[in-house]
């Protein structure tokens, strides 16, 4: 997988829903603001290259799931993909930032494909603790399976710390969210896009220092909002929130589409996150 001018990195939006600002902020009491509604999007992304050679980062929730969650979709990737000239047969990397049910939910669609997570990520997932009612809610007993049938067949690639996917294609372990959580960094010729998935949901937890409601470990948490917003002031980087709508006004849509954002066409007006230690 060659870095260059060529590369795209799109974030494709496959479902969306309403919450609160009490449900989607830790605490959201201490903040004396009133609540109100806050949109939510799905995504998944994509990294592909002039070549025709494509890494997915996240599968999404599958339809089923999403249904009985009472999350609205109108895409799969396997579905999408064709639409954005990727061959769902030729994904042979599927990097998975996290394995809540909203990320891992269509691994099926690509049976051939290596899968990246970190080592913590899967052995938390795949352990006593994660069958705990507070952890259980987040995840599908299916889809967990689904990680450990991969393991069993080699395709599974457990990393710690730091790793490169492929050229220009890094992964960073960070903490908070969940026990492993990755975030995926991507050389696009002169730009860098850090695609942050969980470990940031909505620019607002950088910006106003607000944690998510769910949650592993709240100082990683803290310290990965802290990693992300240094990130973000760097050049030509672009920091790529998780479920924000606001991903796709802070990115040009990709061939018109309104729900596939271009995350290498940052719009004029863009802001970045700022530092809050």
């Amino acid at each position: 997988m060659a870095s260059d001018g060529t590369r795209e990195v799109l974030a494709v939006r496959y479902g969306s829903r309403v919450t609160t600002r009490a449900e989607t902020f830790l605490n959201y009491h201490l903040y004396g603001e009133p609540d109100g509604k806050v949109d939510v999007d799905y995504f998944f992304w994509v990294i592909r290259d002039g070549d025709g050679t494509a890494i997915l980062v996240d599968t999404g929730f599958a339809p089923a799931v999403g249904d009985r969650r009472r999350r609205s979709w109108h895409t799969t990737p396997a579905d999408a993909l064709p639409g954005l000239g990727v061959d769902p047969a030729a994904v042979r990397t599927v990097i998975v930032t996290h394995a809540h049910w909203d990320h891992i939910g269509n691994l099926h669609q690509f049976p051939r494909a290596e899968i990246v997570m970190s080592r913590a990520e899967y052995e938390f997932w795949t352990g006593p603790i994660a069958r705990r009612v507070q952890f259980a809610a987040h995840a599908e007993p299916d889809e967990l399976a689904c990680l450990e049938a991969a393991r069993a067949e080699g395709r599974l690639t457990l990393i710690s710390g730091r790793h490169t996917a492929a050229p220009g294609v890094g992964l960073v372990e960070v903490g908070g969210h969940t026990p492993g959580e990755l975030i995926v960094t991507v050389a696009a010729g002169a730009a860098r896009v850090v695609l942050a998935s969980d470990a940031l949901h909505f620019y607002e937890e950088a910006e106003r220092d607000r944690p998510f409601a769910i949650l592993a470990d709240l100082p990683e948490m803290y310290r990965t909002y802290d990693l992300l917003a240094l990130l973000a002031t760097e050049p030509q980087t672009w920091l790529v929130a998780g479920h924000d709508p606001a991903v796709r006004d802070r990115f040009a849509p990709y061939r018109g589409d309104p729900n596939v954002a271009d995350l290498t066409a940052p719009a004029a007006d863009a802001a970045p996150a700022a530092a809050t230690g």
